[in-house]
């Protein structure tokens, strides 16, 4: 992940490499916003396109290099135009430094711009040589955008990169132990961060049988990490739990090789509340924010947890593990009961958690459930920052598929497969805590199973892979509490 100096001033900096100008359709025929000398049948022949996703470079009468991207309309959206400018981040990343000149008569569009523009230059790391070569974008525009919104951009940006690198590491080089070792090194780097790990031995002690359930398959330990950002005159408490299944097997309901294979993604709900804790940290929010890191590998071997054992969650509830393949909802039960002992403002846990939210919902919007209030705020995040987030019930009648004979609740009803992502989402709620009034702790689920991992085509900002899908959501919702 390369630095990108971010900048806007009415002024064209004139060194740029490219210029990029937006195309659009006015009346029957294209044109450029702003007009740069292209004609309409010369936009028609380079095979420009007023749409989303359309990028095309070509050389100027001026000689210089123009990069022209599409937009649908002469007054866009701030979706539009951040996913008009992520489009060229993505695919113009090879360029070291750009000049948008798309037009933004607001402080809001000139954001829009700048973080598409940031957002969609990104590459995976492969080698040590492997990099951005964008290293600058700078927008002409008229609106007084302010150092601290350029900072701002940089900052999320940045943790969207973090949260998609993470998720790309291959699951031998970033297992509970490694994740957990970043977290430490994260909070030695930054003065106003917290952190505490508890290892596989630790876990047993202070009862989380859930995660040591789940991890106990593993050479490599299972932890929990506790981030806490806690600045003086915080009124608000926002809790994360992530899940960080850094490699899922599925444990003895074991996956074919085709389900195997992208689930050193399975950890991308831990990535997104680690990196959205360091962004709220360097953001300099008033709001503290805890964030729980549940890690574990579901692995298959002589210790590994077999259907039909029963284990106890940290607030005492017994669970009968039926389906050892829904671990995820097993190591958040332990997350979600710790993050209620501090009875926090909001909890929100974020998971890749149900192959049934994919079927349900697609792969680009996120699972949304929760109370009322916790899906309220989760619901005004993602639309402050255009995320696609879907209000899924929690139907009473399902919660009987969680019953057990022997335990207080089962995991999953195997066999049954009807409204999958819905009880697991009552399983969830079961380790919800209560706050002062005796009432549920507010309380929002994100499932990002399908959105994580954009396994189609790139688009606007968002590569192929790993997204970060929700780290811009979580970031808002710490920004609203702390006003």
């Amino acid at each position: 992940m390369s630095a990108i100096k971010l900048s806007a001033s009415a002024v064209p900096l004139k060194s740029a490499a490219a210029v990029v100008v937006a195309v659009t359709t006015q009346g029957k025929g294209l044109v450029t916003l702003p007009d740069v000398g292209f004609s309409p049948a010369t936009l028609k022949a380079l095979g420009a396109a007023a749409s989303l996703d359309s990028v095309v470079r070509t050389i100027g009468s001026d000689g210089r290099l123009y990069v022209l991207t599409g937009l649908p309309t002469v007054m866009p959206s701030l979706n539009e135009l951040r996913h008009s400018a992520g489009a060229v981040g993505r695919v113009a990343s090879d360029i070291s430094s750009l000049e948008f000149h798309i037009p933004t008569a607001s402080v809001a569009e000139a954001i829009a711009v700048l973080e598409g523009a940031a957002l969609g230059a990104y590459a995976y790391p492969k080698t040590a040589k492997t990099k951005v070569a964008l290293s600058a974008v700078h927008l002409v525009t008229q609106a007084k955008i302010s150092k601290a919104n350029i900072d701002e951009v940089a900052i999320v940006a940045r943790a969207t990169h973090g949260v998609r690198v993470l998720a790309n590491t291959p699951a031998n080089h970033l297992y509970p132990e490694l994740f957990a070792n970043k977290a430490v090194a994260a909070a030695a780097a930054q003065a106003n961060l917290r952190v505490q790990v508890w290892d596989e031995k630790q876990l047993k002690k202070d009862g989380f049988g859930a995660i040591a359930g789940v991890g106990q398959g593993s050479v490599r330990g299972p932890r929990l990490v506790k981030l806490v950002y806690a600045p003086k005159g915080a009124t608000q408490h926002l809790a994360l739990v992530g899940k960080g299944i850094t490699f899922d097997t599925g444990g003895y309901a074991i996956k074919p090789l085709g389900g195997m294979l992208g689930m050193k993604y399975d950890m991308s709900g831990a990535a997104t509340a680690f990196q959205a804790i360091l962004a709220v940290s360097r953001l300099g929010l008033p709001v503290k924010v805890t964030a729980w890191l549940c890690l574990a590998e579901n692995m298959v071997s002589g210790s590994a947890l077999k259907p039909g054992d029963v284990i106890t969650a940290k607030n005492g509830k017994t669970i009968e593990v039926t389906n050892p393949d829904a671990e995820g909802r097993l190591v958040m039960a332990d997350g979600l009961s710790a993050a209620s002992l501090d009875k926090p403002d909001l909890i929100v846990d974020i998971a890749t958690l149900t192959g049934a939210a994919r079927i349900a919902l697609g792969i680009r919007y996120t699972g949304l459930m929760g109370t009322n209030e916790g899906v309220l705020a989760l619901q005004k995040a993602a639309d402050a920052v255009g995320e696609q987030v879907w209000h899924m019930p929690l139907p009473v009648e399902l919660r009987d598929n969680l019953k057990s004979d022997v335990a207080d609740l089962a995991n999953a009803k195997v066999g049954n497969t009807f409204g999958g992502m819905l009880v697991a989402g009552h399983f969830l709620s079961e380790f919800v805590g209560k706050g002062i009034d005796g009432s549920q702790l507010p309380w929002a689920h994100l499932d990002i199973a399908g959105p994580a991992d954009n396994e189609s085509g790139a688009f606007g900002y968002t590569p192929k892979g790993p997204t970060g899908v929700m780290l811009r959501t979580l970031v808002q919702t710490a920004r609203d509490m702390s006003k």
